[in-house]
């Protein structure tokens, strides 16, 4: 069973949740998410269980409770939705440095 735990403390380390889960069965794996530009926690995680029996136990166990000043959330992990190219924000045509699309050379100013 795939579990998301949000509103975790900055602080709480891939252990941490290994060690919160594991009060309620066997952990196949625990990880706190990091980004990737400032390698400081981003808030969430995942933990997988291999026993749904242990994993909802878990989610009822842990949902809502207060670890380190902060109240997690805990739920089951959706899957993650493909990124396509038709999801938007991205560029089309030529990218010219000056602000525009392409064009003359002439200045604006």
């Amino acid at each position: 069973m795939n579990i998301y735990v949000s509103n975790l403390s900055f602080h709480t380390t891939d252990e941490d949740l290994n060690s919160m889960f594991g009060k309620f069965g066997q952990v196949s794996s625990a990880k706190v998410i990091m980004d990737k530009v400032t390698g400081r926690s981003r808030g969430f995680g995942f933990v997988e269980m291999p026993s749904e029996d242990e994993g909802k136990l878990a989610m009822t166990g842990l949902n809502n409770k207060e670890i380190e000043g902060r109240a997690i959330s805990v739920s089951v992990a959706r899957e993650r939705e493909e990124r396509g190219s038709s999801s938007g924000g991205g560029r089309s045509g030529s990218y010219s440095p000056r602000g525009g699309s392409g064009g003359g050379g002439s200045k604006r100013w």
